[in-house]
Formats: C-alpha cells, sequence, structure tokens
C-alpha cells in the first residue's frame, strides 16, 4: 500500500499529458488511417495493450539496464529531454528528423510499435522516473493505452470532424508544451547532477 500513498492527481495529470504529447496520437490519426485502408482493419486492442505493457515495461527495466552500463537516472532524463526536445521541434516546425511511417505489417507493427511506444516514449517514460513517482506514470501509461485505443477505433471518424489543418494546429500547440517540459526536465536533472557532481 505504500506504492499508493505516492498517487497524485496532479503528477498523474503532467505524466499523461506529456506521453499524451509525445505520442501525439491525434497527430497520427491521417497515418493510422492510411495504414487502415492498406491493411483492412487494425486490431485496436492489440496495438494498445502491447504498447501499453512496453511503455510499463521498460519504465522498470530501463532502470536497471541504465544501471547495468552505469548510468544514473539524472542522466538519462536529460538525454530523454534532448529527444523530447526533438520531437517538440519536429511537431512545432513540420519537419521529419528520426520518423518513419514505413510499415511492413498492421497493429503490433508499426501501431504498437513504432509509432505508439517508440525510442521517444519509451525515453520519456524512463525519464519521468527523475520527477514523478512510478505509480503516477504508470497511471498515466494506463489513461493514454485508453485514450490510444479509443482514438484507433474512431480514427477515420476524428479525421473527417477536425480536419487535417485543425490536426495539425493540435499538433504544434502540444509540440510548444513539449518544448517547454523538456526544458524544464533538462534544467532540473542538470542542476541534481551539478549538486551531485560539484563540491564546494
Amino acid at each position: 500500500m505504500e506504492f499508493l500513498e505516492h498517487f497524485s492527481i496532479k503528477e498523474t495529470v503532467t505524466a499523461f499529458m506529456v506521453l499524451f504529447a509525445v505520442i501525439d496520437i491525434l497527430g497520427s490519426v491521417p497515418v493510422i488511417v492510411s495504414l487502415r485502408q492498406k491493411f483492412g482493419k487494425i486490431e485496436s486492442e492489440k496495438a494498445a495493450v502491447v504498447a501499453g505493457l512496453l511503455m510499463i515495461s521498460f519504465l522498470f527495466i530501463g532502470d536497471k539496464i541504465l544501471k547495468l552500463i552505469g548510468v544514473d537516472v539524472n542522466s538519462f532524463a536529460i538525454a530523454g529531454a534532448f529527444v523530447i526536445f526533438i520531437i517538440a521541434i519536429e511537431m512545432i516546425l513540420g519537419i521529419e528528423i528520426h520518423k518513419s511511417n514505413k510499415a511492413q505489417a498492421a497493429s503490433i507493427v508499426p501501431i504498437a510499435f513504432p509509432l505508439i511506444a517508440g525510442a521517444g516514449t519509451l525515453t520519456t517514460t524512463l525519464s519521468l522516473r527523475a520527477e514523478y513517482h512510478d505509480i503516477n506514470i504508470i497511471c498515466g501509461i494506463i489513461l493514454n493505452t485508453i485514450l490510444v485505443y479509443l482514438v484507433l477505433r474512431i480514427a477515420p471518424w476524428i479525421e473527417r470532424k477536425m480536419g487535417e489543418g485543425s490536426l495539425q494546429v493540435l499538433q504544434k500547440v502540444f509540440g510548444i508544451i513539449l518544448l517547454a517540459i523538456s526544458i524544464k526536465l533538462f534544467t532540473a536533472n542538470f542542476a541534481q547532477l551539478f549538486q551531485n557532481y560539484v563540491h564546494f
């Protein structure tokens, strides 16, 4: 029950918003629609569950991997901040630096990975551990998994209702939010690293 004592609505909402911005499931609607047209049917439940499990698994296993190679969470969080920064720049400027939307199969690949639980999302998930308690990050992941499932189910309807222009505006707004979060993540963890390694 000690695990639940750290539950915070504020941290959960923040973790949810950070992951929501990185996953950018609404911005991926056109890609999802094109994949649906190409493969006929996308197994929404399987894609969402696999993506959620990947994020939760990396939240715990990722830390052990870091310890194995001798990297602390603060350093990894700073690296994650750079990744989030690049993703934010992509979203704001509408450029493509590292994403690849080419697909060979539906559902788990490329929907669950790398479209939803890609390198940026997994890096962000682990980076959040430097700032928030695990229970709140897990809740944020679960909420995003539910949202991903819903969007996968109604992707064609969302595209028709919102239109490409509205989706692009939404993408840029979340890009700016993500940019601010990446700067906060960098400064907080850099200050911690500075305090740990520099002694006066």
